[in-house]
């Protein structure tokens, strides 16, 4: 009977198929589409990811250790929307620069602005300091911050289209000591997430404005001559006068001619060189341990004299980086005041943190009453009345975490506050 009735289904369904209507590729394609937008299931977007568990302990972590060592140099929190106006990041960041023009999430707003969601937080806060007075006016500034930020690139480890930085920015101060007190800070934060030896600090100039003039002239002069060797975008860049930015080049065929291309110590003012020099040995005095690479160029076009980075022994990625940007207030319309700062990726510092140096959750107090069963109606609210105030004590009063258990067995309430990670 079992195989006569499949036979008889089978039958029905292959009639049904020959009587059913053929469907065009296109038509068939959205009537799929249909059928998987009506009943998927909601899942995050490209790039987009959730945090929680152990790595959102661990993100804690990394961002209560900068925090931490911000509040110790006398740095205070800051946070600035994450939606800004476009031009905050098109005319700081450099039209060429690939932020700008291939990574940044921009669009219009329902009344036609043109809206972009920060891909990083320092032109924000340049911002917010123009905006207000009460900052402006009391320099300097020591800013604190961490959240959220977002670029349109490839997802990948370690990368994604949403990430999360912590940074510092010291406003209103050009002593070159004010930037050896900006790298220490960043030494500090990695020394105390056991990252000292993950990690080498790279260290350049770039010079004052006439450092770069000469320099901009002298490289511009260069890649003119192996204009055919660039790749478009580099040619892109020489056409545009953002010559620097072709050092931050990661196209295939631009590495060589960058390897041969002059060096900026070679064209640096006299003033310029003495000041890289007071900060060098500045750091040798303070132990931390750098490389001085001539080549390396920050990829945004607001960095003058100073610029750094951590670059991870493993990935020969940059991991926390940054530098001097003396001319962003003025060039954003505000009075001619110096700055600098560095940011860091959670996600990047995230992988290489050893899970030893992350402080565990206290593990909690699991409490559940249950009631006999044939005890009075009444007896199980008097049960949970009294379990829910010694609750409140263990919390309020002994400072302790403390997680309710809700269960109908004593079994059943023992697993639970064991995968709650209850000791007691």
């Amino acid at each position: 009977k079992q195989f006569e009735m499949s036979s008889h289904v089978r039958l029905r369904a292959a009639m049904a198929r020959i009587a059913a209507p053929r469907l065009s590729k296109s038509s068939l394609r959205r009537q799929l589409c249909r059928q998987y937008s009506s009943g998927a299931k909601s899942q995050a977007l490209r790039g987009m990811h959730d945090i929680y568990g152990d790595e959102q302990i661990t993100h804690s972590h990394i961002a209560s250790v900068a925090r931490n060592v911000a509040e110790l140099n006398g740095f205070r929190e800051i946070s600035t929307p994450i939606l800004e106006s476009e031009s905050v990041f098109s005319r700081t960041l450099g039209q060429t620069s690939d932020v700008v023009s291939k990574e940044m999430y921009a669009f219009e707003s329902k009344s036609g602005d043109k809206i972009a969601m920060r891909p990083e937080n320092t032109a924000g806060i340049v911002r917010a300091l123009i905006e207000h007075d009460q900052l402006r006016m009391n320099l300097p500034q020591r800013f604190f911050y961490y959240g959220p930020m977002f670029r349109y690139e490839r997802p990948q480890q370690g990368r994604r289209r949403q990430f999360h930085q912590i940074g510092v920015e010291l406003i209103g101060v050009s002593d070159p000591y004010s930037d050896v007190q900006v790298v220490e800070m960043g030494n500090h934060v990695l020394s105390n997430l056991g990252l000292s030896s993950a990690a080498k600090l790279e260290i350049n100039t770039l010079g004052d404005d006439q450092s770069r003039l000469r320099y901009r002239d002298v490289l511009r002069d260069y890649f003119q001559a192996h204009l055919s060797a660039l790749s478009p975008l580099s040619r892109d860049r020489l056409e545009r006068g953002s010559v620097l930015r072709i050092l931050d080049s990661k196209e295939k065929e631009d590495k060589e001619l960058i390897q041969k291309a002059p060096v900026n110590s070679d064209h640096l003012t006299p003033q310029s060189r003495d000041r890289f020099q007071t900060i060098l040995a500045s750091l040798d005095q303070l132990g931390i341990p750098y490389v001085v690479n001539s080549r390396l160029v920050r990829g945004l076009d607001y960095y003058s004299e100073t610029c750094f980075e951590w670059v991870s022994n493993t990935s020969g990625s940059a991991i926390l980086a940054g530098g001097r940007y003396d001319a962003l207030v003025k060039q954003m319309g505000g009075p001619d005041i110096p700055g600098i700062g560095w940011a860091a990726g959670v996600e990047r510092l995230a992988m290489l943190v050893d899970q030893k140096h992350i402080p565990k959750p206290r593990a909690p107090v699991a409490i559940f009453a249950l009631a006999d069963r044939v005890s009075s109606p009444d007896w199980t609210p008097r049960v949970r009345h009294a379990a829910l105030k010694v609750a409140k004590h263990i919390r309020q009063v002994l400072n302790l975490p403390c997680v309710e258990v809700y269960s109908d067995s004593v079994g059943k309430a023992f697993k639970k506050a064991t995968k709650e990670g209850a000791r007691h």
